[in-house]
């Protein structure tokens, strides 16, 4: 039986030297590029470096190891094409039977922000090259890209005499899989190490995804779930205590750090249910703020996220305890608030937010494929623009009206909030039409609408909505305008006496 060949190259030196001890054991000869050839000499396993194959050293500070047709030749050639195989014979080339690669760190690198030119030399191309070139000529070629796969190949080579065809294929694809990710990381490095900026919306977005959280399932329980970020991104949190986040945990910390985002000009509070608040408030601590936030709808409170735009004291959590609350989120916590939730709730998940996002873009995926737009809060309306105004300019209500427009944009569309005296008192959003929303928002508030103010994240359709807020009492309303029937709507206002202010931009939130 003719000898078969492997050839070593890796960075992550990990289980090499018993994974090549076995390989040799069952009869086969190793080539390797010079760092692990010089570890496997050290542990006495004979190999040959590939310096000696090429007939050439290491050139250009070790920038040209494996690069050469004495290597690739004999990874590609397809043993079946009797073309490949003359030229074999011809230019006396060894075939290799065996990639076993692993690749620099270069996302490691990028991370501790060396200069460019070092970050550069950081770039791995002869590993990525003969891993792609392994995975093409799966068929005759095994690719062994992780420690953690050497055992599975050593006991079916133990087992069997050679690697199966099912095992090739997954390792092949584990290959492709590990270059692109790898491409993906030296494309987001370079960008930020050279200072370049994206369009808004560029042709391609390598994203090379890598798991960081294993759920415990997706929306339901039928559903798998996982957490994945893309190259050189970071938890925009950390949990500092409670248990494992789920998939809808982490759709509502989504909604609530978007909530401390547009809140954190002041000290403000929300409860999110279902990636929506059902209650928002502002206050002079952060305790007023939650015990406001949760009392616009307490029923819908019950195991919501609770997001605060302040440092979390203990007589916030003294309040919080008493209630089933799932996932806190705030910028920071007092020690004793800490020792707290952990005397009194350590199921509760904590967490820290940094302030930060992943990306600058939002991706959904559809049956369609990947919808992707700019993540971007909306800039907060001008309510003092006087011309704005249809009625009487009410600059006197800013606060309120700013408020119900955050609440508006943050919750699912159709939206609408009450707001009165810094709080949400009604919130009706995912609602198919917007007389509903308003109808619901408002039933919820009950008497607190009187004299209070209602934000919309679109157009008001009819003028019904109109006098429906203003039968319950609302004084000020804030929405986009844009509708073709803008005029019987500013009509119905002024005629109830209602003071409206057009902000000119809509905050669906699908």
């Amino acid at each position: 039986m003719k000898m078969r060949r492997a050839l070593l190259s890796v960075y992550d030196k990990t289980g090499i030297a018993e994974f090549a001890r076995s390989l040799v054991e069952l009869g086969w000869s190793l080539y390797a590029s010079s760092g692990t050839f010089r570890l496997l000499r050290g542990e006495g396993i004979e190999a040959e470096e590939t310096a000696e194959i090429m007939g050439y050293p290491n050139l250009m500070g070790g920038r040209v190891k494996t690069l050469h047709p004495a290597i690739f030749g004999g990874i590609l050639a397809r043993r079946e094409n009797p073309a490949d195989m003359k030229e074999i014979d011809e230019f006396s080339i060894p075939l290799v039977d065996m990639i076993v690669c692993n690749l620099l760190p270069f996302e490691q690198a990028a991370r501790e922000r060396p200069p460019l030119d070092e970050l550069i030399e950081r770039i791995d191309i002869g590993g990525a090259s003969m891993l792609r070139a392994g995975a093409k000529n799966y068929r005759h070629v095994v690719v062994v890209t992780e420690p953690g796969d050497y055992r599975m190949v050593t006991e079916e080579l133990k087992a069997e005499g050679d690697v199966s065809l099912p095992t090739r294929e997954h390792l092949a694809i584990k290959a492709f899989s590990a270059t692109a990710s790898y491409d993906g990381n030296v494309a987001f490095g370079l960008k930020e190490a050279i200072g370049f900026s994206d369009p808004d919306l560029p042709p391609i977005i390598p994203l090379g995804l890598r798991r960081r959280l294993l759920l415990r399932y997706g929306e339901n329980p039928h559903q798998e779930a996982a957490l994945y970020l893309p190259p050189l991104a970071e938890l925009p949190w950390e949990q500092l205590s409670g248990r494992l986040l789920s998939y809808n945990n982490i759709l509502d910390v989504d909604c609530a750090m978007r909530g401390c985002a547009m809140l954190q000009g002041d000290c403000g509070a929300l409860v999110v249910q279902h990636a929506s608040p059902c209650g928002m408030a502002i206050g002079r601590t952060p305790l007023e703020a939650y015990g406001r936030a949760h009392d616009c709808d307490p029923v819908s409170a019950y195991g919501g996220v609770v997001g605060i735009s302040r440092r979390v004291d203990v007589e916030t959590v003294r309040a919080l305890v008493d209630r089933f609350v799932d996932v806190l989120v705030a910028p920071g916590y007092d020690d004793a608030a800490l020792a707290l939730i952990s005397e009194k709730k350590p199921a509760l998940r904590v967490l820290r937010w940094k302030g930060g996002r992943v990306l600058q873009y939002q991706i959904t995926g559809t049956w369609s494929g990947f919808l992707v737009q700019e993540d971007a809060l909306p800039p907060l309306p001008d309510i003092r623009r006087e011309s704005a105004w249809i009625g009487r300019p009410r600059p006197d209500l800013e606060k309120d009206l700013l408020l119900a427009w955050r609440a508006a944009a943050l919750s699912k569309s159709n939206a609408v909030a009450v707001v009165k005296d810094g709080a949400s008192v009604g919130i009706g959003g995912g609602f198919c039409n917007r007389l509903h929303a308003v109808d619901f928002a408002l039933r919820l508030a009950g008497d607190r609408s009187r004299g209070a103010v209602l934000g919309s994240d679109a157009f008001f359709h009819l003028p019904d909505a109109i006098e429906l807020a203003a039968d319950a009492g609302i004084t000020a309303i804030i929405q986009p305008g844009g509708s073709i029937r803008d005029e019987e709507v500013f009509t119905a206002a002024e005629k109830r006496g209602l003071s409206m202010f057009i902000s000119d931009r809509r905050t669906f939130r699908h």
